[in-house]
Protein backbone atom coordinates (compact mmCIF):
# COMPACT_ATOMS: atom_id res chain seq x y z
CA UNK A 1 0.00 0.00 0.00
CA UNK A 2 1.74 3.54 -0.84
CA UNK A 3 1.70 6.45 0.92
CA UNK A 4 -0.95 8.10 -0.79
CA UNK A 5 -3.26 5.82 -0.58
CA UNK A 6 -3.00 5.16 2.83
CA UNK A 7 -3.46 8.40 3.82
CA UNK A 8 -6.77 8.63 1.88
CA UNK A 9 -7.62 6.27 3.51
CA UNK A 10 -7.03 7.63 6.65
CA UNK A 11 -8.45 10.87 5.71
CA UNK A 12 -12.00 9.22 5.11
CA UNK A 13 -11.97 8.66 8.45
CA UNK A 14 -11.91 5.08 10.83
CA UNK A 15 -15.63 4.70 10.59
CA UNK A 16 -14.82 3.57 7.16
CA UNK A 17 -12.50 1.14 8.03
CA UNK A 18 -13.45 -0.21 11.48
CA UNK A 19 -16.71 1.19 12.14
CA UNK A 20 -17.71 3.32 15.18
CA UNK A 21 -15.62 1.93 18.23
CA UNK A 22 -15.76 2.66 22.02
CA UNK A 23 -18.70 4.50 22.12
CA UNK A 24 -20.51 4.64 26.07
CA UNK A 25 -21.57 1.50 27.16
CA UNK A 26 -25.55 1.48 26.30
CA UNK A 27 -28.05 -0.90 28.44
CA UNK A 28 -28.35 -4.56 27.41
CA UNK A 29 -31.34 -3.98 25.24
CA UNK A 30 -29.78 -1.50 23.29
CA UNK A 31 -27.54 -3.11 19.93
CA UNK A 32 -24.26 -2.48 19.18
CA UNK A 33 -23.75 0.40 16.57
CA UNK A 34 -21.26 -2.52 14.60
CA UNK A 35 -21.84 -6.28 14.99
CA UNK A 36 -19.01 -8.77 15.73
CA UNK A 37 -17.63 -11.05 12.75
CA UNK A 38 -17.48 -13.75 15.30
CA UNK A 39 -17.39 -14.32 18.91
CA UNK A 40 -13.03 -15.73 19.93
CA UNK A 41 -11.45 -17.22 22.74
CA UNK A 42 -10.29 -14.34 24.88
CA UNK A 43 -6.85 -15.98 25.14
CA UNK A 44 -6.40 -15.90 21.76
CA UNK A 45 -5.74 -12.04 21.57
CA UNK A 46 -3.00 -10.32 22.16
CA UNK A 47 -2.01 -6.46 22.40
CA UNK A 48 -0.13 -4.69 20.01
CA UNK A 49 2.88 -3.65 21.69
CA UNK A 50 3.68 -0.40 19.62
CA UNK A 51 -0.14 0.95 20.84
CA UNK A 52 0.82 4.50 21.40
CA UNK A 53 -1.28 4.33 24.71
CA UNK A 54 0.30 2.84 27.87
CA UNK A 55 -1.56 4.17 30.49
CA UNK A 56 -4.68 2.62 31.59
CA UNK A 57 -6.59 3.92 34.90
CA UNK A 58 -7.34 0.86 37.01
CA UNK A 59 -10.26 2.53 38.50
CA UNK A 60 -11.91 3.16 35.31
CA UNK A 61 -10.79 -0.48 34.53
CA UNK A 62 -12.37 -2.05 37.21
CA UNK A 63 -15.44 -0.31 36.56
CA UNK A 64 -16.01 -1.24 32.84
CA UNK A 65 -15.69 -4.45 34.03
CA UNK A 66 -18.07 -4.46 36.01
CA UNK A 67 -20.52 -2.85 33.60
CA UNK A 68 -19.48 -5.77 31.17
CA UNK A 69 -19.95 -8.06 33.72
CA UNK A 70 -23.85 -6.67 33.71
CA UNK A 71 -24.27 -5.86 29.79
CA UNK A 72 -21.10 -7.95 28.29
CA UNK A 73 -19.11 -5.69 25.48
CA UNK A 74 -21.45 -3.77 23.51
CA UNK A 75 -18.60 -2.32 20.99
CA UNK A 76 -16.78 -5.58 19.55
CA UNK A 77 -12.58 -5.67 19.31
CA UNK A 78 -11.03 -4.37 16.58
CA UNK A 79 -8.21 -6.79 15.45
CA UNK A 80 -5.93 -8.85 12.89
CA UNK A 81 -4.72 -12.10 12.12
CA UNK A 82 -1.13 -12.60 13.03
CA UNK A 83 -0.76 -16.35 13.20
CA UNK A 84 -3.44 -19.40 12.74
CA UNK A 85 -6.50 -19.14 15.66
CA UNK A 86 -4.19 -15.73 17.14
CA UNK A 87 -5.28 -11.84 16.44
CA UNK A 88 -3.48 -8.40 17.55
CA UNK A 89 -5.53 -5.92 19.00
CA UNK A 90 -5.35 -3.39 16.94
CA UNK A 91 -8.79 -0.80 18.35
CA UNK A 92 -10.33 -1.82 22.08
CA UNK A 93 -7.20 -2.60 23.98
CA UNK A 94 -9.20 -0.80 27.04
CA UNK A 95 -11.78 -3.05 26.72
CA UNK A 96 -10.33 -6.32 25.99
CA UNK A 97 -8.18 -5.88 29.48
CA UNK A 98 -11.81 -4.54 30.95
CA UNK A 99 -12.75 -8.19 29.89
CA UNK A 100 -10.12 -10.21 31.74
CA UNK A 101 -10.66 -8.48 34.65
CA UNK A 102 -15.03 -9.56 34.23
CA UNK A 103 -13.89 -13.43 33.13
CA UNK A 104 -14.85 -13.02 30.24
CA UNK A 105 -14.24 -16.38 28.03
CA UNK A 106 -15.18 -15.41 24.94
CA UNK A 107 -15.07 -11.91 23.24
CA UNK A 108 -16.94 -10.40 19.62
CA UNK A 109 -14.43 -9.33 17.18
CA UNK A 110 -14.27 -7.68 13.69
CA UNK A 111 -11.34 -8.73 12.03
CA UNK A 112 -9.26 -6.76 9.71
CA UNK A 113 -6.78 -7.47 7.22
CA UNK A 114 -4.32 -5.21 7.31
CA UNK A 115 -0.48 -4.61 7.31
CA UNK A 116 1.95 -3.39 10.34
CA UNK A 117 2.18 -0.38 9.10
CA UNK A 118 -1.64 0.31 8.82
CA UNK A 119 -2.45 -1.47 11.81
CA UNK A 120 -0.29 1.34 13.80
CA UNK A 121 -1.32 4.17 11.62
CA UNK A 122 -5.41 3.04 13.27
CA UNK A 123 -4.34 2.66 16.76
CA UNK A 124 -2.30 5.79 16.77
CA UNK A 125 -5.16 7.84 14.95
CA UNK A 126 -7.98 5.85 16.88
CA UNK A 127 -6.49 6.52 20.11
CA UNK A 128 -6.48 10.64 19.28
CA UNK A 129 -9.21 11.06 17.75
CA UNK A 130 -10.80 9.14 21.06
CA UNK A 131 -8.68 11.67 22.94
CA UNK A 132 -7.58 8.31 25.00
CA UNK A 133 -4.23 9.33 24.91
CA UNK A 134 -2.67 11.65 27.64
CA UNK A 135 -0.55 14.42 25.60
CA UNK A 136 3.00 12.62 25.80
CA UNK A 137 1.21 9.33 24.26
CA UNK A 138 -0.19 11.62 21.74
CA UNK A 139 3.50 13.66 20.59
CA UNK A 140 4.48 10.22 21.33
CA UNK A 141 2.36 9.09 18.93
CA UNK A 142 3.16 11.75 16.08
CA UNK A 143 6.80 11.64 16.25
CA UNK A 144 6.47 7.46 15.73
CA UNK A 145 4.62 8.70 12.12
CA UNK A 146 6.83 11.26 11.23
CA UNK A 147 10.06 8.95 11.76
CA UNK A 148 9.06 5.72 10.04
CA UNK A 149 6.54 6.74 7.65
CA UNK A 150 7.61 10.46 7.02
CA UNK A 151 4.64 12.00 7.37
CA UNK A 152 4.66 15.93 7.55
CA UNK A 153 2.60 17.65 10.71
CA UNK A 154 0.20 18.87 7.90
CA UNK A 155 -0.34 15.54 6.75
CA UNK A 156 -0.96 14.55 10.37
CA UNK A 157 -3.36 17.39 11.05
CA UNK A 158 -5.73 16.47 8.32
CA UNK A 159 -5.77 12.66 9.07
CA UNK A 160 -6.21 13.45 12.64
CA UNK A 161 -8.57 16.31 12.54
CA UNK A 162 -6.53 18.77 14.38
CA UNK A 163 -5.00 22.25 13.18
CA UNK A 164 -1.10 21.37 11.99
CA UNK A 165 -0.10 23.69 15.18
CA UNK A 166 -2.08 21.60 17.39
CA UNK A 167 0.78 18.48 16.33
CA UNK A 168 3.40 20.90 16.35
CA UNK A 169 2.69 22.07 20.11
CA UNK A 170 2.63 18.57 20.67
CA UNK A 171 5.71 17.30 19.35
CA UNK A 172 7.27 20.56 20.82
CA UNK A 173 6.55 18.27 25.06
CA UNK A 174 9.13 15.60 24.02
CA UNK A 175 11.85 18.21 24.36
CA UNK A 176 10.71 18.13 28.13
CA UNK A 177 13.02 16.45 30.69
CA UNK A 178 12.27 13.04 31.54
CA UNK A 179 10.39 14.22 35.16
CA UNK A 180 8.45 16.57 33.61
CA UNK A 181 7.28 14.48 31.24
CA UNK A 182 6.84 12.14 33.80
CA UNK A 183 4.61 14.71 35.21
CA UNK A 184 2.68 14.96 32.20
CA UNK A 185 2.17 11.54 31.88
CA UNK A 186 0.32 11.14 34.78
CA UNK A 187 -1.72 14.00 34.60
CA UNK A 188 0.40 15.91 37.56
CA UNK A 189 0.30 18.76 34.57
CA UNK A 190 -1.75 20.13 31.72
CA UNK A 191 -0.50 20.20 27.90
CA UNK A 192 -0.68 24.39 28.76
CA UNK A 193 1.40 24.10 31.49
CA UNK A 194 4.20 21.73 30.36
CA UNK A 195 4.09 23.98 26.90
CA UNK A 196 5.17 27.12 29.00
CA UNK A 197 8.21 25.10 30.13
CA UNK A 198 9.72 24.58 27.16
CA UNK A 199 12.30 27.17 26.43
CA UNK A 200 13.15 27.67 30.71
CA UNK A 201 16.09 27.62 32.22
CA UNK A 202 14.69 24.79 34.88
CA UNK A 203 11.93 22.98 33.70
CA UNK A 204 11.65 20.28 36.52
CA UNK A 205 12.18 23.55 39.30
CA UNK A 206 9.39 24.80 37.89
CA UNK A 207 6.77 22.10 36.97
CA UNK A 208 7.54 20.85 40.98
CA UNK A 209 6.66 24.46 41.76
CA UNK A 210 3.25 24.30 39.41
CA UNK A 211 2.34 21.20 41.09
CA UNK A 212 3.10 22.21 44.69
CA UNK A 213 1.11 24.93 44.99
CA UNK A 214 -1.51 24.28 42.11
CA UNK A 215 -0.89 26.76 39.76
CA UNK A 216 -3.06 27.60 36.63
CA UNK A 217 -2.00 27.52 33.10
CA UNK A 218 -2.12 31.32 32.88
CA UNK A 219 -0.01 31.16 36.71
CA UNK A 220 2.57 29.02 34.84
CA UNK A 221 3.40 31.29 31.74
CA UNK A 222 3.95 34.19 34.17
CA UNK A 223 6.49 31.86 36.22
CA UNK A 224 7.94 30.77 33.14
CA UNK A 225 8.20 34.44 31.42
CA UNK A 226 9.64 35.53 34.81
CA UNK A 227 12.33 32.75 34.60
CA UNK A 228 13.46 33.89 30.49
CA UNK A 229 13.33 37.46 31.86
CA UNK A 230 15.84 36.45 34.32
CA UNK A 231 18.37 34.87 31.85
CA UNK A 232 17.81 37.77 29.75
CA UNK A 233 19.46 39.79 32.86
CA UNK A 234 22.01 37.17 33.27
CA UNK A 235 23.28 37.95 29.87
CA UNK A 236 26.52 40.04 29.83
CA UNK A 237 26.47 43.57 28.35
CA UNK A 238 27.16 42.55 25.01
CA UNK A 239 24.19 41.09 24.58
CA UNK A 240 20.58 42.60 23.79
CA UNK A 241 19.20 44.55 26.34
CA UNK A 242 16.91 42.35 28.72
CA UNK A 243 13.28 41.69 26.74
CA UNK A 244 10.11 43.77 28.16
CA UNK A 245 7.40 41.22 28.90
CA UNK A 246 5.37 42.20 26.02
CA UNK A 247 8.17 41.32 24.04
CA UNK A 248 8.20 37.94 25.65
CA UNK A 249 4.76 37.02 25.37
CA UNK A 250 4.57 37.91 21.11
CA UNK A 251 7.51 35.57 21.45
CA UNK A 252 5.37 32.69 22.99
CA UNK A 253 2.54 33.50 21.18
CA UNK A 254 4.10 33.08 18.17
CA UNK A 255 6.27 29.85 19.01
CA UNK A 256 3.19 28.68 20.05
CA UNK A 257 1.07 29.05 16.93
CA UNK A 258 4.22 27.83 14.53
CA UNK A 259 5.04 25.23 16.97
CA UNK A 260 9.03 26.51 16.49
CA UNK A 261 11.41 28.40 18.47
CA UNK A 262 10.59 32.02 17.69
CA UNK A 263 13.12 35.09 18.81
CA UNK A 264 12.84 38.78 18.33
CA UNK A 265 14.92 41.70 19.11
CA UNK A 266 13.18 44.92 19.26
CA UNK A 267 15.26 48.07 19.24
CA UNK A 268 13.77 51.66 18.80
CA UNK A 269 15.65 51.71 15.14
CA UNK A 270 13.80 48.34 14.35
CA UNK A 271 14.24 45.07 14.85
CA UNK A 272 14.31 41.04 14.02
CA UNK A 273 12.37 37.95 14.13
CA UNK A 274 14.17 34.71 14.18
CA UNK A 275 12.36 31.61 13.92
CA UNK A 276 14.44 28.28 14.28
CA UNK A 277 13.84 25.33 12.26
CA UNK A 278 15.12 21.66 12.18
CA UNK A 279 14.01 20.00 9.33
CA UNK A 280 13.08 21.24 5.89
CA UNK A 281 9.64 20.29 5.86
CA UNK A 282 9.67 22.77 8.45
CA UNK A 283 11.19 25.51 6.68
CA UNK A 284 8.63 24.25 3.69
CA UNK A 285 6.07 24.86 6.19
CA UNK A 286 6.93 28.55 7.24
CA UNK A 287 7.08 29.40 3.47
CA UNK A 288 3.60 28.38 2.91
CA UNK A 289 2.89 29.99 6.07
CA UNK A 290 4.35 33.81 4.51
CA UNK A 291 3.42 33.17 0.79
CA UNK A 292 -0.25 32.39 1.77
CA UNK A 293 -0.47 36.04 3.76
Amino acid sequence: MNDDVSKRRLGRGLAALIGEMDQPLQPETARPAVAPDRMIPIEFVSRNPRNPRRYFDETVLQELAGSIRQHGIVQPIVVRTVGTERYEIIAGERRWRAAQLAGLVDVPVIVRDVDDRMALELAIVENVQRADLNPLEEAMGYEQLIAEYEYTQNDLGEIIGKSRSHVANSLRLLKLPDPVRDMLADGSLSAGHARALVSTSDPVGLARQIVSKGLSVRDAERLAQNDIKGLGAAKPASAASTKDSDTIALERSLSDRLGLDVSINHKASGGQIRISYKTLEQLEEICRLLEAR
